[in-house]
């Protein structure tokens, strides 16, 4: 769910293409997503492994707890793996015979599994859920809905209250639109502090190129959209804003920071866009005060980005009726919201978002913005073409030309398409 940083996403990124070549001449036995697997091959009860990418103690304490508690109800037996390298990890565990039978899987990487013909694609078991549509599309390749989203995230706008109110601005004053934020980040921008601080990549401006109306990528995912004027328009709106010295990236702060949420707590940003994960920095900035807003406005109207894992099953597993079972029982209202209790996550599914956003209305704008959010491009063979694109976007408060960037985007993507 996470997009804290951009240096764990190349991470997991490098080891999703080592996963898919090491899985195409691993052998194993399935050729393609396509494959009937067998749903079951053991009578009486299970073992199931399950594999996760854990936040820390209490993520992994909370899925234990949850899926005991399935197994004592079923008669069978899960044994969970908290990875230290998820991404490494499931590329091993893709080229040998028993990959986990249950394992996290970002909606970036869908398509490079599946592809791979490493995930069991069970999304139709589960479709009635209720999940948001959002999330639907994001764990949907080649028109499969292949697997559960287990929680999500989206981007909103948090706000340093006490520089808030130090410039003399009010709650009439939260912006609405591009006019407005730029107005208030100029108001906010004084010293050593910088009206709006955001991540150097496209998890964080693209925010701005779905507010324009646009995506660098259709929404069948059949054609490349880069070069459209709204994904033009969206970028030269942060430009604008650096260039009026009332935006910078995170890496371009004096002294730099890792993130927005250090940014903001360090008090050299005012403002930043972040997910839900930017209670965390509050672990490490106790003394923080901030409030969480939807993003303003663009001029095709309201856009985030949202990130999620689902759960994902493997095309090897002989235990497949029994995972699907143990899903059921994760994407409950119920058990994802003692998941958001334990460690924050808001859950995948309609009624699961409104009960979170009942118990914690401070995160609303973040379940709110689930609406209308825009999930990450989940295509096989993007991971070097959007290493490249983020690369050059990254400099973009140094100057540059990001029409030009944005050209050679939509030519490699093109040709990753056809690939």
């Amino acid at each position: 769910m996470r997009a804290r940083t951009t240096r764990g996403a190349a991470v997991l990124a490098l080891a999703a293409t080592g996963a898919l070549a090491l899985s195409a001449c691993g052998g194993g036995g399935f050729s393609s997503a396509n494959d009937k697997a067998p749903q079951s091959t053991a009578k009486g009860p299970v073992k199931l492994t399950v594999m996760i990418g854990s936040s820390g103690d209490a993520e992994t304490a909370a899925v234990k707890q949850a899926t005991e508690a399935w197994a004592k109800k079923s008669g069978n037996t899960v044994e969970v793996i908290a990875a230290s390298d998820l991404g490494q990890q499931l590329g091993q565990a893709f080229a040998s015979t028993t990959p986990p039978d249950l394992f996290y899987t970002d909606a970036s990487k869908v398509g490079t599994f599946a592809k791979a013909g490493n995930l069991y694609p069970y999304g139709d078991q589960v479709k009635d859920a209720g999940f948001l549509p959002a999330l639907v599309q994001a764990f949907t390749y080649d028109n499969k809905f292949y697997c559960a989203p287990k929680d999500y995230s989206t981007l909103a706008l948090e706000i340093n209250t006490d520089l808030w109110k130090k410039a003399g601005l009010t709650d009439a004053d939260i912006p609405k639109d591009w006019a407005s934020l730029e107005a208030v980040a100029k108001k906010l921008t004084s010293g050593k502090v910088t009206g709006l601080v955001i991540g150097n990549d496209i998890n964080r401006s693209g925010a701005f190129i779905k507010q324009a109306g646009g995506w660098i990528v259709s929404p069948d995912g059949k054609t490349m959209t880069a070069t459209s004027a709204p994904a033009k328009e969206g970028l030269a709106e942060v430009q604008k804003l650096m260039k009026e010295g009332v935006l910078k990236f995170s890496t371009d702060t004096s002294p730099s920071t890792g993130w927005g949420g250090e940014a903001l707590g360090k008090g050299v940003a005012a403002m930043t866009i972040e997910g839900n994960w930017i209670s965390g920095a509050k672990k490490d900035f106790p003394n923080l005060k901030y409030k969480v807003v939807e993003l303003p406005a663009g001029p095709a109207g309201k856009g985030t980005l949202l990130f999620s894992n689902c759960w994902g099953i493997a095309a090897k597993s002989q235990h497949q009726a029994q995972a699907v079972e143990l899903v059921k029982s994760l994407i409950t209202t119920d058990q994802q919201m003692a998941f958001a209790d334990a460690f924050g996550v808001m859950p995948s599914t309609e009624e699961g978002a409104k009960a979170f956003a009942a118990k914690y209305p401070e995160s609303k704008a973040f379940v709110d913005g689930g609406q209308y959010a825009q999930g990450p491009v989940n295509l096989p063979g993007f991971d070097d073409v959007m290493a490249k694109f983020n690369s050059e976007l990254a400099g973009l408060g140094k100057g540059g030309n990001p029409n030009a960037w944005l050209e050679e985007l939509q030519k490699n993507g093109t040709a990753a398409l056809a690939g």
